[in-house]
């Protein structure tokens, strides 16, 4: 079960920010096959790669394995700047979301 977790999650954040296996593993300093492999279930990484390949993502080791954000980075994103306005904005932009919902 964690297994499928971290490599499911892998696979669908990485097509998220739109690289390339290839480009992911050279950019984290790894060979150009690593990530590739991860996806193919060949192994896991350790812990300091798995830092690397959290910091590349963009999330953080939670957001990593939190299946039920499917956005990390833009949910991160919305929340800093809806800190950012005044009740009332705040108050707006709510209704906005719940309006589109529906």
């Amino acid at each position: 079960m964690f297994e499928d977790l971290f490599y499911d999650r892998l696979i669908k954040l990485r097509a998220e920010k739109k690289v390339s296996a290839r480009e992911m593993s050279l950019a984290i300093g790894q060979s150009a096959g690593y990530i590739n492999g991860l996806e193919n279930r060949n192994g896991f990484p350790s812990m300091q790669v798995f830092f690397y390949i959290c910091e590349y993502l963009g999330v953080t080791p939670s957001e990593f394995f939190d299946d039920g954000n499917s956005h990390p980075s833009e949910y991160r994103e919305f929340l800093k700047d809806m800190d950012a306005l005044d009740d009332k904005n705040r108050q707006n932009v709510l209704e906005i979301v719940k309006g589109l919902r529906h």
